[in-house]
């Protein structure tokens, strides 16, 4: 292992303990969309009320990576070597992923529980056969290529309580969603201290509660549907509905995580089943528009964790739309609407280190007269 690459992970843990504690917010919520010509694309958002100042994090093959043990020091832990080529999104500059997808279409993110993740217990001897909780998704998509594998990839390490001071001394609480090229969708949760890997028929995740119980709450909405009702009949009167939209009425429209969950449900199964994957990446940033949160609307107190007790708003720090057939990883950052697209197929597979790309170019425009 480069002692370049060690250094450069001990000092971002130092400088990011601050704040650590949020990498994975309190509001995200991702899906999968099918294409008619068998490929798929992911979406999901990413919120948080503290500049996170993500980057674009390109990892290569054959890399030498750090694990962080249970003592929460990087080389102490499980270390491993890339075997695939990675790239998604980091947060506050540590070389860890909060989302991405890795050359073989595995795809997915890192997303906050912290009213059900509670991690296993390592001991200091069983430290090298354990990882920090942020370092799930890097492990997995540089490690496997599809879902069966990260299901016994996982069973063959642990999770430890490695904790971060700002965080009062508790683990990053966070589970993780992915999918694969084939389309098979899994769940990874650490619930009383307990892993607990389930298939997800849905593809949709959000946050807290427990998966097994946001998959039980869509039988409380088997009166929801896209297509539109008839009017009403009462003793010869007929009642019309005011617009169109009548299918879908009830359907939850605030933030909490429920809601998001049933909202991106119904929305990502709505969708045509002509449309080929091209097609579906462009009919994500549509959905994903529904739980883009305008700033102000959750505004956090001084004494809210997810904004690092310091308080402000939430937002909707970035989106990602993954095309895992064609292998394209585009991004749109708060900042701006522009959308940035990162090629999986151009880029150095065979690097020396972690590339780091900012996200910052000036809002593009396009004039038409």
């Amino acid at each position: 292992m480069s002692q370049k690459l060690i250094k450069k992970m001990v000092a971002a843990t130092v400088a990011a303990s601050f704040a650590f504690a949020p990498l994975a917010s309190n509001a995200c919520t991702s899906f999968l969309l099918k294409g008619s010509d068998g490929g798929f694309v992911y979406g999901r958002t990413m919120e948080f009320g503290l500049p996170l100042k993500s980057q674009l994090t390109v990892i290569p093959r054959n890399l030498a990576m750090a694990g962080v043990g249970v003592d929460g020091k990087p080389g102490t832990g499980l270390n491993w070597t890339t075997k695939y080529a990675a790239a998604g999104m980091n947060g506050l500059g540590m070389p860890v992923l909060l989302d991405g997808m890795n050359e073989k279409g595995l795809v997915g993110g890192l997303l906050n529980a912290p009213n059900t993740a509670v991690y296993q217990v390592v001991s200091p001897a069983d430290s090298a056969s354990s990882i920090a909780s942020v370092q799930m998704l890097i492990y997995a998509l540089t490690n496997f290529a599809t879902v069966d594998e990260v299901k016994a990839g996982f069973q063959k390490i642990k999770i430890n309580r490695s904790t971060i001071p700002a965080y009062n001394n508790k683990s990053a609480p966070v589970r993780m969603t992915l999918h694969d090229a084939s389309g098979k969708s899994i769940v990874i949760e650490y619930l009383k201290g307990e892993l607990v890997i389930t298939d997800n028929p849905t593809g949709v995740m959000t946050n807290d509660p427990a998966f097994r119980d946001q998959l039980n709450n869509i039988g409380n909405y088997a009166n929801l549907t896209n297509v539109e009702k008839n009017p009403m009949m009462i003793n010869g009167a007929t009642y019309v509905p005011p617009s169109s939209g009548s299918g879908l009425h009830g359907l939850p429209g605030d933030y909490l995580s429920p809601s998001r969950f049933i909202r991106a449900l119904f929305l990502s199964k709505s969708v045509p089943t002509s449309y080929p994957t091209t097609q579906q990446v462009n009919t994500a940033w549509h959905i994903l528009g529904s739980f883009d949160i305008p700033p102000g609307a959750i505004s956090l107190p001084a004494t809210n964790a997810y904004g690092g007790g310091a308080g402000g708003i939430e937002i909707t720090e970035w989106s990602v739309v993954a095309d895992n057939k064609n292998l394209v990883y585009n991004l749109k950052m708060f900042e701006s609407t522009n959308i940035y697209t990162y090629d999986l197929k151009k880029m150095d597979m065979n690097a020396k280190e972690i590339k780091y790309i900012k996200l910052d170019k000036p809002l593009s425009t396009i004039s038409v007269n």
